[in-house]
């Protein structure tokens, strides 16, 4: 884990079912980059959201 990192909730649909994905990344930015590597390019991306919780 980097210095700087939070988790972010993304949201996602990818065939016709949606996803919510932990993700932790330093920035909204950098937790899309994963999703589309992880998920690929077929993943539609619905929100990014962070931990509320702390």
């Amino acid at each position: 884990m980097k210095c700087g990192a939070k988790c972010f909730f993304v949201e996602l649909e990818k065939n016709g079912e949606k996803l919510v994905v932990p993700i932790t990344a330093r920035t909204p930015v950098a937790a899309r980059k994963t999703v589309r590597l992880e998920y690929g390019q077929a993943a539609n991306i619905i929100s990014v959201r962070t931990d509320k919780r702390k």
